[in-house]
């Protein structure tokens, strides 16, 4: 079982950044691929961006491509979000999410039903 705890949300005005972090239990981190969702109110969660196992994969919504990335230190049980030019759009609670995947390092999943289990959230907001 892995129990994942985001941090990192808060305010920042558009155009800025935020950079997100989950730290994850247990000790097996890295037989789990890694993505962040998000939901914002009255939507349904989306998918963010996903990172394989090795480090190898990632891939991203269309909505952040080129002002995200995502990145994992397995040594620490830890996965980043980097988010850059901040939109107002972006605003939502993130979710960090793991889904365990012990075939395959270089396997990716962008479906929210394929995730195993689910951090807390944290808020960001972008203001105008």
């Amino acid at each position: 079982q892995v129990q994942l705890v985001e941090s990192g949300g808060g305010l920042v005005q558009a155009g800025g950044s935020l950079r997100l972090s989950c730290a994850a239990s247990g000790r097996t981190f890295s037989s789990y691929i890694m993505g962040w969702f998000r939901q914002a109110p009255g939507k349904e969660r989306e998918f963010v961006t996903t990172i394989s196992r090795n480090n190898g994969n990632t891939y991203y919504a269309d909505s952040v491509k080129g002002r995200f990335n995502i990145s994992r230190d397995n040594a620490k049980n830890t996965v980043s979000l980097q988010m850059n030019s901040l939109k107002v759009e972006d605003t939502a609670v993130y979710y960090c999410a793991a889904a365990h995947a012990p075939q395959n390092p270089a396997a990716i999943r962008s479906s929210k039903w394929s995730y195993d289990y689910w951090g807390q959230g944290t808020q960001v907001t972008v203001s105008s």
